[in-house]
């Protein structure tokens, strides 16, 4: 059993190590070059007020897993849509961790007035995260295909959402 909590700048290259690991080894994220300091700082930095960043914290103090809420576009009129993001250590997936941080960061987002729909893009082959999102209620409204290519595949982006409205 673990915590979730906020992010804390003390947790940032354990952070930046496990989206680098995504980057590298999967197609959950469409980015092909692992990110460095001042870009994981400016994106912790984008997480300390309406913007979430929660961690799954263990009880021997190892960060397992990350869930955020970003801004959804930089349109104005998107101001009541955010993105959800999460990213687990490989040594802790299908452990429940993700539907836990997942859980907490929707609970957050229900009880702010300002946060009406949760967006979440999905590469079509992350079976596991499209089951996560279904069990907690989001729903499929489409996909982009051919929306990116890694490690020489083509891929498709699912596009889910969760409206609170």
């Amino acid at each position: 059993m673990g915590t979730i909590r906020r992010a804390k700048a003390c947790d940032l290259d354990r952070l930046k190590a496990i989206y680098n690991d995504a980057v590298i080894n999967t197609t959950a994220t469409f980015d092909l070059e692992p990110k460095d300091d001042a870009d994981r700082r400016a994106w912790f930095d984008a997480h300390q007020g309406r913007y979430l960043l929660l961690v799954y914290e263990t009880d021997g103090k190892e960060i397992a897993g990350y869930v955020s809420l970003s801004r959804y576009r930089e349109r104005a009129a998107f101001n009541q849509t955010v993105e959800l993001s999460i990213y687990l250590h490989p040594d802790f997936r299908g452990q429940h961790i993700g539907e836990q941080l997942m859980q907490a960061v929707l609970r957050y987002a229900r009880q702010r007035d300002d946060i009406e729909t949760v967006v979440s893009l999905i590469t079509s082959d992350n079976a596991a995260s499209i089951h996560l999102h279904e069990t907690l209620g989001f729903s499929y409204c489409g996909q982009i295909r051919n929306a990116g290519t890694k490690f020489g595949k083509r891929l498709h982006l699912n596009i889910y959402e969760l409206t609170f409205v």
